[in-house]
């Protein structure tokens, strides 16, 4: 049923590689195969209820975004949200619809790519602190959710549970190489311009985003999902207002609504109510018609 979250997923016959907070990764032997579920954490917690067609947003929106940045970087992706599944696959289809990416083999970098255009949430906390983010040096008198002078690139290490921890660029040489570390700046800055630029003429601020890359047969590529409203923060522009918190498209209308309650952070979660669930869906909703001027 379109209204019944896709919480858990398994594929009898083939391999699961691993079960994120969000998706499902399994192995079709040259390739991977990545279903995105609908389940929604928040504080490092999975919600025990999801959000509704939250997958296909996420999919779907990356799809778009693979189309419109392969001219930059190229990407993992090796099947077309128009090819047919593989025969394997096609006995789940069902549950598989608009959920899927087919991607290559690539061996991730060990750290996140993340872009800042916008001074909010962890930038925004070391900024009143140091008036640096992850060690760059900002000018002084910035507010809350301001635009920065110019995007900066600011890493951070992967964890493989809590929060990723944010590092200098010096940081991320060391663990990439500075080669490998000056490319994944580059073109994390140079496609969150272009995508920023876009958006803000459909109504959407990309405050800032998260990238991976990945090495496959030596080239550097972009892999996982990109620009979406789970790896990104996204504002609605009409409502922006900086000097503090901005309504969002993305998830923090449910962290806002889990500060509220008794709960501290740590499972089990709380259940979402149908409220928040059905206005979480809407956003997510939202923020994919506004990008790419279709609906699910």
């Amino acid at each position: 049923m379109p209204n019944e979250p896709l919480l858990q997923l398994d594929l009898p016959g083939i391999r699961k590689i691993k079960s994120g907070k969000v998706r499902e990764i399994f192995d079709l032997g040259d390739a991977l195969l990545f279903v995105a579920s609908d389940r929604i954490s928040a504080f490092d917690c999975i919600m025990p209820n999801g959000i509704p067609r939250k997958g296909e947003v996420l999919t779907q929106l990356s799809h778009f975004w693979f189309d419109q940045t392969a001219s930059i970087v190229p990407n993992h992706r090796l099947a077309l949200p128009s090819d047919p599944l593989p025969a394997k696959l096609r006995p789940f289809a069902d549950c598989l619809n608009k959920r899927t990416l087919i991607v290559k083999k690539a061996e991730p970098l060990a750290i996140e790519c993340v872009v800042r255009g916008y001074l909010a949430g962890s930038g925004w906390k070391e900024y009143r602190q140091q008036q640096t983010v992850c060690g760059v040096k900002l000018p002084p008198g910035l507010v809350e959710s301001g635009e920065l002078p110019e995007p900066i690139f600011t890493p951070a290490t992967k964890a493989q549970t809590g929060h990723d921890i944010n590092i200098s660029f010096e940081e991320a040489s060391r663990i990439v190489g500075s080669k490998v570390a000056d490319q994944v700046r580059a073109a994390s800055l140079k496609i969150y311009t272009a995508a920023r630029e876009y958006a803000r003429q459909r109504g959407i601020i990309i405050a800032d985003t998260k990238f991976e890359f990945g090495s496959f047969n030596g080239e550097l590529i972009l892999i996982d999902e990109v620009l979406t409203p789970d790896s990104s923060r996204f504002w609605p522009a009409d409502l922006y207002r900086p000097g503090g918190g901005q309504p969002s498209f993305d998830k923090q209308f449910v962290r806002d609504y889990l500060e509220t309650l008794d709960w501290n952070k740590t499972p089990p979660a709380p259940a979402l109510p149908p409220d928040v669930v059905e206005k979480t869906q809407a956003k997510y909703q939202e923020a994919y018609r506004r990008l790419t001027g279709r609906s699910l």
